[in-house]
């Protein structure tokens, strides 16, 4: 089950899985585009390994990874 966790100005939601029997938890990332429906990204804690991305330059990556960082302990 995944939960929202943080909608930006952009319309950009990101939201989070419960801890994984891995011991990790997913962040999936993704954002509204006309002409390709959806942009989208994963990435885990508390590694913050990026996975699947779709759409987003590595400036989006960077900038939404920052934000993941900066809100790591609240998700």
């Amino acid at each position: 089950m995944m939960y929202p966790f943080l909608t930006l100005d952009d319309d950009t939601e990101i939201v989070h899985s419960e801890y994984l029997p891995s011991g990790r938890v997913k962040v999936y990332i993704e954002k509204p585009d006309e002409k390709d429906c959806f942009h989208h990204m994963t990435c885990y804690l508390p590694d913050y390994s990026v996975e699947e991305v779709s759409g987003f330059s590595d400036d989006e990556v960077n900038k939404y990874m920052e934000i993941v960082q900066s809100a790591a302990h609240l998700i």
